[in-house]
């Protein structure tokens, strides 16, 4: 489960994007853009802010621009309402952010959803326009009802743990050298990077190992202990193991299409999708 930064694709003419998922299932990613979902049916737990947010049916939560996340649905035949839309469409959004993530009062996403549904389809004259003032309208309703606080500069230790995300996906990197880059004590480090991505460094450098082996094996143009030196293994015993824990599968089994999490190893700031098998998208305005 790599964090990455994901990168949104709008109708053109328009800054705002909706739709629908079925089983919502995704990897640690964030994104200069603000999210809002919107449980329809079932419950989904929602990291964001550093806490675990459980969200049931007819409740709500707002993801602000550069927000690291990630959820899961809890119950099979879970349905988000998702609404994306740029940071800088909403002038106020500039100067205040929401205290907490997660809504406490009610507000009309399902009418607000198909509203904007219908005007990011229907793409009349003036639809990205007409689509701004609808979620104004919605978002000006939520800032009113939540507690605001004035928008700071983004945390320092949230931007640097960014930064040491990418570097490990640039190459190897011990604990204690990630431990240097974070200039942290070893204790608070493994609890914040537990705490940011849902596992281990050691789990999550496997799974940096295994994402690239299962790149290499695609290609099909390498030995299995080329591989394993490759993916930064130390052992092809060590690779073997690891690599069915993660996949199911021994590295020499695995399918020719089979894809490890992501659709492929971008760097960040490339086109990424950080959704997993499992997960459906419904319906959305650019389908």
């Amino acid at each position: 489960m790599l964090a990455k930064r994901e990168i949104w694709e709008y109708p053109e003419g328009a800054k705002v994007w909706v739709g629908k998922y079925r089983n919502s299932h995704n990897l640690l990613h964030w994104h200069y853009d603000c999210e809002c979902i919107y449980v329809e049916e079932g419950s989904i737990e929602v990291y964001c802010e550093r806490k675990q947010h459980l969200l049931k049916k007819g409740e709500a939560l707002f993801t602000d621009s550069g927000q690291m996340h990630y959820q899961r649905a809890l119950e099979e035949g879970t349905v988000l309402e998702v609404f994306v839309f740029e940071s800088g469409l909403l002038p106020f959004l500039g100067e205040v952010r929401l205290s907490e993530p997660k809504l406490k009062g009610n507000y009309p996403f399902p009418e607000t959803y198909s509203r904007l549904l219908g005007v990011l389809k229907g793409r009349e004259r003036f639809f990205g326009e007409e689509a701004r003032c609808v979620l104004e309208e919605l978002m000006l309703k939520v800032f009113r009802g939540e507690e605001t606080v004035r928008r700071v500069r983004e945390d320092g230790t949230e931007a640097a743990f960014k930064e040491l995300l990418e570097a490990l996906e640039g190459g190897e990197m011990t604990f204690e050298e990630a431990v240097r880059f974070m200039n942290m004590s070893e204790a608070y480090f493994s609890r914040t990077f537990k705490a940011m991505t849902g596992m281990t460094f050691t789990q999550y450098i496997s799974c940096i190992r295994t994402e690239r082996a299962v790149e290499l094996l695609r290609r099909g143009t390498m030995s299995m202990t080329e591989i394993a030196e490759r993916s930064g293994f130390q052992t092809i015993r060590t690779f073997n193991r690891t690599f069915k824990e993660l996949t199911g599968m021994p590295p020499s089994g695995m399918p020719k299409d089979y894809t490890f999490a992501l659709s492929s190893p971008l760097a960040s700031g490339e086109r990424f999708s950080p959704t997993l098998m499992g997960c459906t998208l419904i319906e959305s305005c650019t389908s």
